[in-house]
């Protein structure tokens, strides 16, 4: 399944982060993505299907994280790149710029992956959250300099928008022995 929105929370508590998945998946029939602890010590739920199933799961979830809620997302028009960088699928690069988006939550680093790569013709490499990263999100995207700079750019104002920008980055002609590690 191809979901066509996508609905994120983000809690300060693991235990009532089971609460809040058995309650969005209780409320409307989505598809669990992920469901699973983040460090430091919280608890995350990625949900997909059709906006309207995804939407009412969401206000559900917000609903019951009540007050253990960190950040959340409801992204009713999912960029295809998204989940495949999410699952690590996004095959090696030589493109010439790189960019990188480090935010301070995982909700938030989807969030400005998605809306860099609706602003612009670039790749979307790899997207990273939470866990060994000690909270943080990472956003890498491939191509073009100025597209890269251009959807950089616009990930990096909506999560500072969100109050959630770490930093924002771009490298043009990455030397080939760092793209060999990390692209």
């Amino acid at each position: 399944m191809n979901p066509v929105a996508l609905a994120a929370l983000e809690t300060s508590s693991i235990a009532q982060g089971v609460v809040v998945a058995d309650a969005m998946l209780k409320e409307a029939e989505v598809e669990l993505l992920e469901a699973c602890t983040l460090s430091p010590g919280r608890f995350w739920v990625l949900v997909g299907g059709s906006v309207a199933t995804v939407r009412a799961s969401h206000r559900r979830g917000v609903e019951v994280a009540a007050d253990t809620l960190l950040d959340q997302l409801f992204l009713p028009q999912l960029h295809e790149m998204v989940l495949p960088a999410l699952r690590g699928l996004v095959p090696a690069s030589t493109d010439d710029a790189i960019g990188v988006l480090e935010t301070l939550t995982a909700a938030s680093a989807i969030v400005a992956a998605d809306t860099a790569v609706k602003a612009a013709r670039v790749t979307l490499r790899d997207l990273r959250l939470a866990n060994g990263l000690g909270g943080k999100g990472i956003v890498s995207l491939t191509g073009e300099v100025s597209d890269v700079q251009a959807a950089v750019e616009a990930g990096r104002a909506e999560a500072l928008r969100r109050g959630l920008l770490a930093r924002a980055v771009v490298v043009p002609r990455l030397d080939a022995r760092v793209r060999a590690r990390i692209v």
